[in-house]
């Protein structure tokens, strides 16, 4: 079972079933909604996924007929998509798991949208924790 959660815990789901089709999509709609350069989805069935905690804090903005993102609306972490065309997938935000999955992304899509401030190939330095050095807030 795959447990996810948003960034205030007040939205908690489970998963009994597999994620598939997993990407890193680099479109501006996903960059958008996510605020970063891309954003890790994937699919899960519709049956598979239980909202455990917190149904009443979901709320979705209707992109385009039919299309809804549905996010917590006390903290607005994105849990998932949903599409009336589709209604046995759901497409899942992978930030929200808290446990690990054997599932790896398969591809990076939508490149050509990219961040123009995101390398796909650049390796730069990894730390544990925050960077050496890191700059701290000034006293006011």
């Amino acid at each position: 079972m795959i447990k996810a959660s948003c960034l205030c815990g007040e939205v908690r789901l489970k998963i009994v079933g597999e994620i598939s089709d997993i990407i890193h999509c680099h479109c501006g709609l996903c960059r958008k909604s996510s605020g970063t350069a891309f954003a890790t989805n994937g699919f899960v069935q519709t049956n598979d996924l239980t909202i455990t905690h917190g149904e009443n804090q979901l709320q979705s903005f209707e992109l385009r007929p039919g299309k809804k993102r549905h996010f917590c609306q006390r903290c607005g972490s994105p849990i998932y998509s949903s599409n009336a065309q589709d209604k046995s997938r759901l497409r899942l935000r992978l930030g929200t798991l808290d446990n690990a999955i054997v599932e790896r992304p398969a591809s990076h899509n939508f490149i050509a949208s990219k961040a123009d401030w995101h390398d796909l190939g650049v390796t730069l330095p990894h730390y544990p924790q925050h960077e050496p050095n890191r700059s701290k807030p000034t006293s006011q």
